[in-house]
């Protein structure tokens, strides 16, 4: 009773943020300004209209969706032939290797934030990729910078979840006259399934919510992500915290979906690989 009581007040702590801002998403600035937060009443859905038109998150979801939609898949494909590598052939530095990948999931960003942004203003682009004619203010810049931030992780995880798989099937592959590319991607990416539906519900959620790196390397405001389109509902000197509070909601709910479209797989991915054999 107790372990139940101390889940029960720990889940009610983590939803209580979550459920105060659907709420006051739905409440109107003037009646909370005037009767308090701590009341009941002045209901409507104008901030939900004011915050897609002011916040523009039409074109924020559009480019969402753009940037998020390709560094998930590169993650995912690069990752998992890596992980494939490092899983199914002993190499001399193949636990160096892993700790490489490893180890730059700890370097934070913000060390690389001048050497990143000068190296993309040297880049080329052509026109037709980049507006500004370099990686950086270009969508390709932010989708590489994802990937690179993101790759460790996935590959870590990944190789430690192909280890489980038994050799006795890549030797029956073999025997068949599999090629390692046929054991790739027709042999173990199947089984790995719910691990990479699992890094893939994780790593939508953390590109979708990207915002540091968005700001930098983004110039034109017409390309910034649905993150960044909540600086749009926040005054000069003023804060609709309720016009904020809708425009939160809308950001989160495509993540969201994503969730709940992949929860079986998620948790299954979560709990798959855990024991060997």
């Amino acid at each position: 009773m107790l372990l139940h009581a101390f889940l029960i007040v720990v889940s009610v702590a983590w939803l209580f943020p979550l459920a105060w801002a659907v709420i006051n998403s739905f409440r109107d600035y003037s009646y909370t300004a005037e009767h308090g937060y701590v009341s009941f009443g002045g209901f409507t859905i104008d901030n939900y209209v004011n915050a897609w038109e002011r916040g523009n998150f039409g074109q924020g979801f559009l480019n969402s969706v753009i940037i998020t939609v390709p560094a998930v898949v590169l993650v995912l494909l690069l990752a998992s032939s890596t992980a494939f590598v490092l899983a199914r052939f002993n190499y001399a530095f193949n636990l160096t290797l892993l700790g490489v990948f490893l180890a730059a999931n700890l370097l934070p960003p913000q060390a690389l934030l001048i050497p990143i942004f000068r190296l993309y203003r040297q880049i080329p682009l052509p026109e037709w990729l980049s507006d500004s004619g370099s990686l950086l203010g270009s969508y390709w810049g932010l989708i590489l910078i994802n990937v690179a931030f993101q790759l460790g992780f996935c590959t870590f995880v990944l190789s430690n979840y192909m280890k489980t798989v038994p050799r006795e099937i890549y030797e029956s592959a073999e025997i068949d006259g599999a090629s390692v590319w046929r054991q790739y991607w027709q042999l173990t990416l199947p089984l790995c399934r719910p691990a990479l539906a699992a890094l893939a519900v994780l790593q939508t959620t953390w590109i979708y919510n990207e915002f540091f790196w968005a700001t930098v390397l983004i110039q034109d405001f017409e390309k910034l992500p649905i993150t960044s389109s909540l600086n749009n509902l926040r005054g000069q000197f003023f804060v609709d915290y309720n016009l904020l509070s809708a425009g939160s909601v809308l950001v989160a709910l495509p993540v969201l979906v994503v969730f709940f479209a992949l929860q079986k797989q998620f948790v299954s991915g979560l709990t798959l690989g855990s024991t060997k054999g």
